[in-house]
């Protein structure tokens, strides 16, 4: 099931094809690294509180994070689904990237 072509097609979408794209994919590249909160995402990431809980809502409502504890404490890692499509989740950030 690993890189089937829905799971593309919704990855080209969240990453490529939607505004605020490059910054779901430096949310997915931080918490590839370690499990992260909101806060230390906006911290890491230079972008503002409001803006993470937006593009984390995104990436939570389709299967790419998952979460961890309650309110404040909610820490946020890769989902198993992200993990078995990590190859073209890197395909996506490779071709995102030479075109910048």
């Amino acid at each position: 099931m690993a890189n089937d072509r829905d799971a593309k097609r919704l990855l080209w979408f969240i990453f490529a094809a939607s505004r605020g794209g490059l910054n779901r994919l430096r949310i997915i590249s931080s918490l590839k690294e370690k499990p992260l909160n909101t806060n230390q995402l906006a911290k890491e990431l230079g972008l503002d509180y409001k803006a993470i809980q937006h593009h984390i809502k995104i990436l939570e409502k389709n299967n790419l994070i998952t979460k961890f504890g309650e309110k404040y404490g909610v820490t946020y890692f890769i989902s198993t689904f992200l993990e078995v499509n990590m190859e073209t989740f890197g395909e996506i950030a490779t071709k995102l990237d030479k075109s910048k």
